[in-house]
């Protein structure tokens, strides 16, 4: 075991009663928000869009809770402690994809469905092809994302506890599942939101005292951290100049294009997050939360420079690795290294930004299973097996039987996905979503001709391709840092399929529509530019 991970297992087991407190506290916290919200919770309504009762800013703010996950803290943060400029592009593109979210999607999509994706796209198509295809996507894109997570977890508590046996980090994937499980099924959207906006509060909170506690260590002066994080890694000047990751060979310039382009265009595709925009009254309130989270989200992606940076200049870049092979823990490392190690300070400070981390994990989790749980629900059990025939009461028990599904499916993948660096699992996910979700939500949009086989080509097609090339490629094996390491079929070079698989998705959703002999109804697309232009008729 590597010195930092002696140490921070160490100073874990000295303040492991102030450690298992503050999460306890968090844990216990959350539950009473969650059960508060379930007694609030009387219908559909309710349960998959918290009533409709929240303002722009309490929305803006659970939405960045629900964005500014695991993947941005541990694996942001490990990115750039480990490759420098080029781990900052994943905040970069992070934010960057608030612009497609809010200049394409957020209003529109407010005023055009009522809980899920699958209602905008059966509003002027075939309901049940449409509504299998929106919620097969959306369950898988939501697994993928829960895998990053899930990994998450299961590092920082291992880390927090001292636990070194796979069985033991398989055990904390497990607890987690289980937590989010509950949230879902007591609180439904209004208790997932209320634990969002805590948990974007303290992790915000968070990574404000870090950053300010680097820039005291070097006196605020930007050049001498740099200076140091180049020093200490061993890289020098290229670890502040583009290429240390993405630029040694033709296949990585080719990664760093598809992972750019999948992170810009995946937000905008994403079912945790098109669901936020029902839980406001107005398409208006939609607009503004976006505008909320993205000066949020914004501040936060800055201080993953001093957090990264700082990770760099004050820990060995051998011991980031040796805690964990994709870096995940170098944000807690930091914490214990500011506060000094060996100092009851240095172990308040690890657990503190540990029990922030953990909420993260947790609210994002909750999140990400009430998007796949309220789509399998609404669309395939209600609008597809039902036919529109199921009562609230009904839709409302499948979507939580549908929890627990998902809930065992990713404590499953989790614990295969848990040494992988997170900010790439994500990335993963916002590929499948950016290739399966946004081309058809777009054409439907804003396409006339867009027919029924042109969604089922792109959502279809654009999902095989994008999970297939994932199967394939150095993440799944072929690699000491992939998912099987000591297997290798893969054939397919880049980490990340959004080079291939978003354009393929575009593509056969034209090429769908071209081929197809369907004559698309010109009064339902212009009673739907009208709604989602105007709201008029919006719920």
């Amino acid at each position: 075991m590597s010195p930092a991970v002696l140490l921070a297992a160490g100073e874990a087991s000295k303040h492991r009663p102030l450690i298992v407190t503050l999460f306890a506290v968090f844990v216990a916290a959350t539950l009473v928000i969650t059960v508060w919200a379930g007694r609030q919770t009387r219908n559909a309504a309710d349960f998959y869009a918290g009533g409709r009762q929240f303002t722009a800013f309490q929305n803006g703010l659970a939405v960045s809770g629900d964005y500014m996950s695991a993947a941005s803290f541990l694996g942001i943060a490990g990115a750039i402690a480990l490759f420098g400029y080029d781990g900052f592009l994943y905040s970069i593109g992070f934010l960057v994809a608030w612009l497609v979210a809010l200049l394409l999607v957020a209003e529109p999509l407010r005023n055009s469905g009522r809980y899920t994706m699958g209602d905008v796209l059966a509003y002027r198509m075939r309901q049940r092809p449409v509504r299998t295809a929106a919620g097969t996507s959306t369950i898988v894109v939501s697994i993928f994302y829960l895998l990053a997570q899930m990994a998450g977890a299961g590092v920082l508590v291992s880390l927090l506890l001292g636990i070194t046996s796979d069985g033991g980090k398989i055990g904390i994937v497990a607890l987690v599942g289980v937590l989010m499980i509950v949230y879902v099924t007591i609180g439904g959207m209004k208790g997932t939101t209320w634990v969002q906006m805590v948990k974007a509060v303290l992790l915000i909170a968070g990574a404000l005292l870090l950053t300010f506690l680097v820039l005291l260590k070097f006196h605020f002066n930007l050049s001498d951290l740099l200076g140091k994080a180049a020093a200490n890694t061993g890289k020098g000047s290229a670890f502040l100049e583009p290429g240390l990751k993405y630029g040694a060979t033709g296949t990585s310039k080719l990664d760093f294009l598809s992972l750019g382009i999948a992170l810009v265009l995946g937000t905008a595709g994403l079912p945790h997050i098109l669901i936020r925009f029902y839980t406001v009254p107005t398409a208006k309130a939609a607009r503004k939360s976006v505008n909320w989270a993205i000066g949020l989200i914004g501040a936060f992606y800055l201080m993953t420079l001093a957090l990264g940076f700082g990770a760099a200049a004050l820990i060995k870049p051998d011991e980031i690795i040796a805690s964990n092979k994709a870096g995940n823990t170098a944000a807690p490392l930091l914490a214990l290294h500011l506060g000094g190690t060996g100092s009851d300070w240095g172990a308040i400070l690890l657990a503190s930004i540990s029990a922030v981390a953990f909420a993260t994990i947790l609210a994002v989790v909750a999140g990400l299973t009430l998007a796949s749980s309220s789509s399998f629900a609404h669309d395939i059990y209600a609008n597809v097996i039902k036919k529109g025939q199921a009562s609230e009461k009904q839709e409302v028990n499948a979507a939580r039987w549908a929890t627990v599904g998902i809930g065992a499916v990713s404590i499953a993948l989790g614990a295969l996905a848990r040494d992988l660096n997170v900010a790439g699992l994500v990335a993963l996910a916002f590929a499948v979503a950016a290739s399966a979700n946004l081309p058809t939500i777009l054409y439907s949009l804003f396409w006339k001709r867009f027919t029924t086989s042109g969604a089922l080509w792109s959502i279809y097609g654009g999902l095989v391709t994008a999970v297939g090339l994932v199967l394939f490629s150095p993440v799944v094996s072929g690699k000491e840092t992939s998912m099987f390491p000591h297997a290798d079929f893969h054939w397919f070079p880049l980490e990340n399929p959004g080079l291939i698989s978003i354009p393929v998705g575009f593509l056969l959703g034209w090429l769908g529509t071209l081929l197809s002999k369907e004559q698309p109804d010109p009064g339902k697309y212009a009673e739907l530019e009208v709604r989602s232009l105007t709201g008029t008729g919006a719920h």
